[in-house]
């Protein structure tokens, strides 16, 4: 036979109906164990297989979660704290029976990404803002569940106290003695500079002002400064190169993400600069690598693997719970630890 076996190749090979055939793929409790060996075994001869394609058309259903991403995926994947994120959905997926679609933004927008998608539902990472995704979803009937997102009245949510958690970090070196601050800041989609930050990042740098503020320290002192860059490694090597050409060099870099923290001490290293002998550095999320860089990094550790997998057990519970009248709405907020390491020590003499 050179053209695709079809359901009815099945069903007249086994000698029954097409719609047994149909049974023995979507319901096989509903036929007799002789029954449902006969047809698997005339499939497994011919070479069958169901269309993925009509499969879904069929039931309205993908068996597909996705995972709609604030940046693209050659970024994403540059960021160890993404693989960790989705080894807590992948956890789900196995378990319920998904798959993992991964939907970066389209042309620049996670909004247009959105009906390009087959999938039953979404996991949004890092919505900073919402331009319209929320109300997508909502409108098109699609189950979706916010991570590290704006917060909306009656959409499931997973977070951390971003602010809380950077305030600890900052007290700490504070307490150490350090006063000339760089922050080094993931870049964001927002437009119009710092003062339209949002997320994530708006409120990590609200948690330093707090922090600063019991010192009398302002942001717009001079020894104080923010940096955005890239979320990867070569972002945080050169936002360490930026901070240590300025008229007063920092005696401590904050960095808002771990893979930035590292690409500071990977700048250091290469300026000859001992950390933290002369120059503290921390970092935020715990990545694997945080124990294993030289000096091990400070950092704060966030469950990152638990929001994947409460995330997307929420939004299964959704899927399941899609053509009722009421879904229940989760918002879970996990907690965060402050993690002293090597790379921060008391300010430098002078």
């Amino acid at each position: 036979m050179n053209r695709r076996p079809t359901m009815q190749d099945v069903a007249d090979r086994a000698k029954v109906s097409k719609s047994a055939v149909s049974l023995a793929y979507n319901d096989p409790r509903k036929l007799s164990a002789t029954t449902l060996e006969n047809i698997l075994a005339a499939a497994s001869e011919l070479g069958y297989s169901q269309d993925p394609a009509a499969r879904m058309l069929r039931r309205r259903r993908t068996d597909s979660l996705g995972l709609l991403l604030p940046q693209q995926l050659d970024r994403v994947l540059e960021n160890p704290y993404y693989t960790l994120f989705m080894q807590g959905i992948g956890q789900v997926c196995q378990r319920e029976g998904f798959t993992l679609l991964l939907a970066p933004p389209l042309r620049g927008s996670m909004l247009k990404a959105i009906p390009y998608a087959a999938v039953d539902g979404f996991i949004v990472c890092g919505l900073e803002f919402d331009r319209g995704e929320v109300t997508a979803l909502q409108q098109r009937g699609v189950p979706f569940v916010l991570v590290d997102s704006e917060d909306h009245d009656g959409v499931s949510r997973v977070d951390i106290d971003d602010g809380a958690a950077m305030e600890e970090v900052v007290d700490y070196l504070v307490g150490l003695g350090h006063r000339r601050f760089t922050f080094v800041a993931f870049e964001t989609e927002a437009d119009g500079g710092r003062a339209a930050w949002r997320g994530a990042v708006r409120q990590r740098l609200d948690g330093a002002v707090r922090a600063l503020a019991k010192v009398g320290i302002d942001l717009l002192d001079d020894g104080i400064d923010i940096v955005e860059a890239p979320n990867t490694r070569a972002g945080g090597a050169s936002a360490f190169r930026r901070a240590w050409e300025a008229s007063r060099r920092p005696t401590a870099i904050v960095a808002f993400s771990d893979i930035l923290a590292v690409g500071v001490l990977d700048g250091a290293r290469e300026a000859g600069v001992d950390v933290p002998r002369d120059l503290s550095v921390s970092g935020f999320d715990d990545l694997i690598e945080a124990g294993w860089t030289r000096p091990t990094l400070t950092t704060v550790r966030q469950p990152i693997v638990s929001k994947g997998r409460l995330a997307a057990e929420y939004l299964v519970e959704a899927i399941a719970a899609s053509d009722e009248t009421t879904i229940d709405v989760h918002q879970r907020r996990l907690s965060t630890a402050l993690l002293v390491r090597e790379s921060t020590g008391p300010t430098p003499a002078g």
